[in-house]
């Protein structure tokens, strides 16, 4: 027997010509997704004399992109598994070329905004990206994918500080280095339009429109409060901030009374009925909850001058962009080895190691924040940490899921990561506001060690929930 019919006698995957070229493309197309989320942090400050608007008002930005990656995923997912996920990621990424446009042409804020929802689509990639490589490869492969996809993702926002770092610096223009997203994105587009293979699986279906919208309407006004709560006219006890959370609230939870309740749901809300999915859930929701939580926190504390202000480590930009890379570089080693680890010890284990080295590198923060290079030993760990977990629970999140509900499960993963992140800025956000002195701009260095403290805590309590993931052989056995 060949091996195209014990392919097609065993399951829905089909023989690719190359896996390197398979690897290769998504590491492309996810290296225009790190790009994209990680050109406009060195830009910000300009843009508030170019785009002649506040520091309050770019909070908009990261929002705008943050709500719009919340509405694009699970329609995009579930478009991907019904119409095929190379065609809709050629869809996807001319959404997200066009948003970069406009944000290259945005000479105005409103103009920037719209760029930003649009680039928010980038949230379909990875779901999309995974579908391919489940129906495409082994599952061996396909989890050394996953790996591949974050450290290629880790990569390009790495390289998207740096290029628009260096645009910005050398090119005599305020706006040149809008315009880094559309070159990554028009190259990712264009290499890999032929090289991606197309799933050959189609279960056939619709597109549940209702459960999208209410899925979308509900999530987006729960993040708004939480991303907002805290900042002028949203303070946490207000009735609009309280309005958007609780509202939000209600229709999710008419959501799921409607999704129980459709012939083909937008998500299975019944899945989350498995010990292992709601435990790869809440594991996301807690790593998550640290590493964004603590994005914008860490480069303040090491730009902040001990001299000045009694706490930091007074380093300019550019030495923060370079304080900043082993925790990158451990993040994108983490996601590397995750599958190497998984095999050696356990998928329950790699997740408890994932957790406990994020608690240790939290841990480290709070004990050693007044040396540099113990600090950034400890940020290794939470970066090796969060990459064993960034793989894990993409991966586990992922094979939870029949075959043609691939990206449905990989964009459920997308949207608890927003979800997750969410929570975790908001409780930082909320820590920074109670230790910051009235007329100060930077808080208290206690706002930063409760922080860590905090995020040790959630890491902790994420190690004890991942021991009650049941391992394939336990499943067999007791589902």
């Amino acid at each position: 027997m060949t091996e195209t019919s014990t392919a097609a006698a065993t399951g829905p995957r089909a023989p690719i010509t190359s896996l390197t070229v398979v690897f290769a493309s998504v590491i492309m197309v996810e290296m225009s997704s790190g790009i994209i989320q990680g050109f406009l942090s060195p830009l910000l400050k300009g843009l508030t004399d170019t785009l002649h608007v506040t520091a309050a008002d770019l909070n908009w930005v990261s929002i705008a992109a943050l709500l719009a990656s919340v509405a694009f995923t699970p329609v995009l997912s579930r478009m991907g598994d019904l119409y095929g996920h190379r065609r809709v990621l050629r869809w996807n990424l001319a959404i997200v070329l066009t948003g970069s446009v406009l944000v290259g042409l945005s000479r105005s804020f409103e103009m920037l905004l719209v760029g930003q929802v649009l680039q928010g689509a980038l949230a379909g990639f990875f779901p999309l990206l995974v579908g391919i490589l489940r129906h495409r490869t082994s599952e061996s492969q396909a989890r050394r994918g996953i790996g591949v996809m974050v450290a290629g993702l880790t990569g390009g926002i790495t390289l998207g500080l740096i290029a628009s770092g260096l645009v910005a610096e050398y090119v005599d223009s305020p706006t040149a280095a809008l315009w880094v997203p559309a070159v990554a994105v028009s190259l990712a587009l264009i290499i890999t339009w032929r090289l991606l293979p197309e799933s050959d699986h189609r279960p056939g279906g619709s597109v549940d429109w209702l459960g999208g919208a209410l899925l979308c309407v509900g999530l987006v006004s729960v993040l708004l409060g939480l991303g907002q709560g805290g900042t002028p006219g949203w303070e946490w006890s207000s009735a609009r901030t309280l309005g958007a959370i609780a509202g939000g609230l209600l229709v999710t939870a008419v959501w799921v009374f409607v999704e129980l309740r459709t012939d083909e749901p937008m998500i299975d809300v019944r899945m989350f009925r498995r010990r292992n999915v709601v435990v790869v859930s809440l594991v996301t929701l807690t790593f998550t909850f640290c590493m964004i939580g603590l994005i914008v926190a860490n480069p303040v504390f090491l730009g902040t001058s001990a001299a000045q202000d009694g706490y930091g480590m007074g380093l300019n930009p550019l030495e923060t962009g370079f304080a900043l890379l082993p925790y990158y570089l451990s993040l994108a080693l983490g996601a590397l080895v995750a599958p190497g680890v998984a095999a050696a010890i356990s998928d329950r284990l790699t997740l408890v190691s994932g957790s406990l080295l994020m608690a240790a590198g939290y841990g480290a923060a709070v004990a050693w924040h007044s040396t540099l290079w113990p600090f950034l030993a400890g940020t290794v760990l939470a970066g090796l940490g969060t990459g064993f977990l960034q793989h894990s629970t993409r991966t586990l999140a992922v094979e939870s899921v029949p075959h043609d509900r691939t990206s449905v499960g990989s964009g459920i993963n997308e949207l608890l990561i927003n979800v997750g992140g969410s929570l975790g800025a908001a409780a930082v956000l909320a820590v920074f506001a109670a230790r910051t002195q009235a007329g100060h701009v930077l808080p208290e260095v206690g706002a930063y060690t409760t922080s860590w403290a905090v995020c040790a805590v959630v890491s902790v309590a994420g190690a004890l929930i991942a021991l009650m993931y049941r391992t394939k052989s336990a499943d067999r056995t007791s589902l």
